[in-house]
């Protein structure tokens, strides 16, 4: 890794929920932080409002995964401000829910096209751009063991999120770059409570010993780990961290 004062890390889909929480912490553990945002300005300005609030320095770039240009941009303007990064945690997904008997095929390639052509957008940048040392983070889904019905666009999705991780590992060798999924189990944002009556979050609360949802926090303790020096020997690895919901 690259010495304290200069440490950077680039997290995508970091304006609100995991992500936002993924981006405070790593301020806090001395990154500069690049606060990527799809769509509104406003939430990601906040993220970073708060990071500079507390002490910390980042900028928000906005960018679609799903875009080669895009991704290119946004580590170009990663590194003008803050050189070559030392982590990637790419953390910008969808989840519509379908079934397959739907036959949805412009539902399913806009999973297919975000989910994992932007994974692998990601990585391609992060791979050329990481520094020795580094560590590189993709966001999988503990869900991937439960096969629920209405889920098979995601699953599919995040199961090739998982192939890639294990590949650019191998790909990366000698540099001394991990490359690792963190799957969570239901975690309480704004996207996975809407909708849902208390009834059924209570239900989903119970599906792990636990007997609580993972918070934002619980994941961005996890990329913590990993991005710091005592994760180094973790790697080509899908971390889970879900209470107990699924192994």
């Amino acid at each position: 890794m690259s010495n304290s004062a200069t440490k950077s890390a680039i997290v995508t889909g970091a304006s609100g929920g995991i992500g936002s929480a993924i981006a405070k912490r790593l301020a806090k553990d001395g990154f500069s932080v690049v606060v990527n945002y799809a769509g509104k300005p406003a939430p990601a300005q906040a993220v970073i409002a708060e990071i500079k609030a507390a002490g910390g320095q980042g900028i928000a770039v906005q960018a679609n995964v799903e875009n080669a240009e895009d991704v290119q941009r946004l580590f170009k303007e990663s590194m003008d401000a803050f050189g070559r990064p030392d982590v990637v945690v790419h953390c910008a997904g969808i989840m519509p829910l379908f079934p397959i008997a739907s036959g949805d095929v412009a539902a399913f390639d806009k999973v297919i096209e975000t989910n994992l052509r932007g994974t692998f957008l990601v990585f391609a940048q992060a791979a050329q751009h990481v520094l020795e040392g580094g560590r590189i983070m993709a966001f999988s889904s503990s869900v991937l063991a439960k096969s629920f019905p209405t889920y098979g666009a995601y699953i599919a999705s995040k199961a090739g999120v998982e192939g890639l991780v294990h590949v650019l590992a191998n790909e990366l060798r000698g540099r001394n770059i991990t490359v690792n999924a963190v799957a969570p189990g239901q975690v309480q944002t704004e996207l996975f409570l809407k909708g849902k009556s208390d009834a059924r979050i209570d239900e989903l609360k119970k599906m792990n010993p636990l007997e609580r949802l993972g918070q934002p926090e619980d994941m961005a303790n996890v990329v913590s780990f990993l991005a710091g020096p005592e994760g180094g020997w973790i790697n080509s690895q899908v971390v889970r961290p879900n209470g107990g919901f699924v192994y």
